[in-house]
């Protein structure tokens, strides 16, 4: 047993979409960078001049042959040959330890300058997350990393912690999938999560195939350089890389059209159609090579896939989600099976406690629309009350500041546990 405050506890979410690390007690994570991994099979690359070979990235001599790996935002933000970026995350579970092992080196040592031996680490794991993932993580942490201590907590229950609550129905939009979990005490109802597979990246893409339909290609921020012809007047000359890989390129342009939707979309009031959408005012949107664009109706359709997933059918070059349209659920009807699924004497205290986190939370009117709908599908008695933190920030991090809460409480000191246990 240590003696509480005099060493912090780390934090670290590693979300679908982006990693989140920091010190218990703060009120934001300290590092927050994209969850996939730049990778280069270094076989490929040994006979063109490698020069690179001195960055620190960690190697790893497997049966695959040896990868390279670019881990945070700055290294994949530069463009290199044959880089392929892959997620180490499958449906929020871990499939590549190597990769994560590289994420949380980046996360401890590259972004938060610490010793791990030195700091109890507390890890947020998504519900889906089975007994054979969580020895693994022990396991790294305990015998690679060396920590004194570790915890791991359910997402859903670090968000209602965050809240303050200790009941409460959890929805979390992640980036790869959102999910459903009633929280009873501190514990989630296993019984009675759902999950779809929509989550905000999904989203992304489906907004980058409606507007490559429309004619407007997005230019991901490698592909051109921009000359100064006057001040302030600049003239854009493309360059082309014949080595960059497919997935890159994917990765570059999500993260300009994830910043478009949001920017530009929100949720609609009522169900979408193309009819009353159809003469809805434009948005302009400026895109880093400087064409202007106006996004109208897709704003609000975008968005309404979550509500409304047969939307998806509708938009050109989805056709291969197409049975995913069909067997995904709206947000409503899974708020309302997760529900009815938990006990009967918990359900009134569900309906009046619904708590929205994750980045796509952060959407305008998301949380008036679905109270609405809730309202409409939801049994007489009860009361539904939609709750979530009016700033962005919390909203989209609030996993990550629940677990900040719990990992600075002074009761919780005695829940760590060590090595030896």
């Amino acid at each position: 047993m240590y003696g509480g405050d005099e060493v912090s506890a780390i934090v670290i979410d590693l979300g679908s979409h982006t990693c989140k690390a920091g010190y218990a007690g703060e009120d934001a994570p300290k590092a927050v960078f994209p969850s996939v991994v730049g990778s280069i099979d270094e076989m490929e690359i040994d006979d063109a001049d490698n020069s690179d070979k001195n960055s620190e990235s960690a190697l790893d001599s497997k049966s695959k042959g040896k990868r390279k790996f670019y881990v945070g935002s700055q290294d994949l933000g530069f463009r290199r040959d044959h880089m392929e970026v892959l997620s180490p995350l499958k449906d929020g579970v871990v499939v590549d330890w190597d990769m994560v092992e590289n994420i949380w080196d980046h996360a401890l040592r590259k972004c938060l300058l610490i010793d791990p031996k030195e700091h109890p680490m507390l890890f947020a794991e998504p519900c889906s997350n089975s007994q054979q993932q969580r020895e693994k993580t022990a396991e790294i942490m305990f015998e690679k990393y060396q920590v004194p201590a570790l915890f791991l907590a359910k997402n859903a229950v670090l968000t209602s912690f965050a809240q303050g609550r200790a009941t409460s129905l959890v929805v979390d939009f992640g980036g790869g999938s959102t999910t459903v979990a009633p929280v009873h005490d501190g514990y989630v109802l296993q019984k009675a999560v759902s999950t779809s597979p929509i989550g905000g990246e999904f989203l992304s893409d489906c907004l980058l195939k409606s507007l490559e339909q429309k004619g407007v290609s997005i230019k991901p921020r490698y592909a051109f350089k921009r000359k100064e012809v006057r001040p302030g007047e600049f003239q854009i000359v493309d360059l082309d890389f014949p080595n960059t890989t497919e997935s890159y390129k994917l990765y570059s342009q999500r993260v300009i059209v994830s910043d478009i939707k949001e920017c530009v979309s929100r949720a609609p009031d009522t169900s979408y159609d193309d009819t009353s959408y159809s003469n809805i005012p434009m948005t302009s949107y400026e895109l880093p090579d400087g064409q202007t664009i106006e996004i109208g109706a897709d704003r609000f359709k975008i968005p309404d896939i979550l509500f409304n997933p047969s939307l998806i059918r509708t938009i050109p070059g989805m056709e291969s989600f197409s049975e995913m349209a069909l067997s995904a659920r709206g947000l409503p009807q899974m708020v309302i099976e997760s529900i009815s699924k938990s006990d009967a004497d918990i359900r009134r205290e569900l309906y009046s406690s619904i708590l929205l986190s994750g980045g796509t939370a952060s959407m305008q009117q998301l949380k008036e629309r679905i109270e609405k709908d809730l309202l409409e599908e939801s049994p007489q008695a009860a009361r539904v009350k939609v709750l979530a933190s009016g700033n962005a920030t919390e909203r989209r991090f609030s996993v990550w500041i629940g677990g900040s809460i719990l990992a600075s409480l002074g009761s919780f000191q005695q829940m760590w546990f060590s090595k030896s246990e």
